[in-house]
């Protein structure tokens, strides 16, 4: 009975990952059709907020198709947290820089594809992160909060759920 209850447990904790997974590819897919369907283009924040959910969404799919056991679910849900709080920070400095008035935002800079072309990355990773003009326009809210305020919900609502999975699996292994 007990050996059942256990691997109830672990087929449960592979599961949540994959509603992980699969609420990822959902934010993402919702992204791509603002994108390409409604046409708002996403600014250099929102490319980075993308890439750390794809990032969070795969240690939620490898997680899911392993199946892990102790010591792999607390790597997992370390690896989960990591990915959440990059993007929940980016997702932040976007917050913040759409919520300065008109005469602080920043200029607007060169585009991401530029930027990848003509500057070495860490450079471009950090003229992205200081933001630009663009990314203080808010184009599109829902019950008050903009497409990266949302995003920073999921973040760390997902980053909770990656801790919550590790700690089930850790303690149901």
């Amino acid at each position: 009975m007990f050996k059942w209850v256990m691997q109830m447990n672990l087929r449960m904790v592979r599961l949540g990952h994959l509603a992980g997974a699969l609420a990822c590819a959902a934010l993402l897919g919702y992204g791509l059709w603002l994108q390409h369907v409604d046409g708002l283009e996403p600014c250099p924040l929102c490319v980075f907020q993308r890439v750390a959910f794809i990032a969070l969404g795969l240690v939620f799919l490898v997680a899911a198709l392993h199946g892990p056991g102790r010591i792999a679910s607390a790597v997992y849900g370390v690896l989960g947290l990591i990915a959440a709080a990059a993007g929940a920070g980016i997702a932040g400095r976007h917050v913040w820089l759409q919520s300065l008035p008109a005469d602080q935002v920043p200029a607007c800079g060169p585009g991401l594809q530029y930027m990848l072309e003509q500057f070495a990355f860490t450079r471009m990773v950090e003229k992205v992160l200081s933001g630009s003009g663009e990314c203080a326009n808010v184009d599109w809210s829902f019950l008050g909060l903009s497409i990266p305020g949302w995003a920073l919900l999921w973040f760390v609502l997902l980053g909770l759920w990656a801790l919550w999975l590790a700690w089930r699996g850790v303690r149901g292994a």
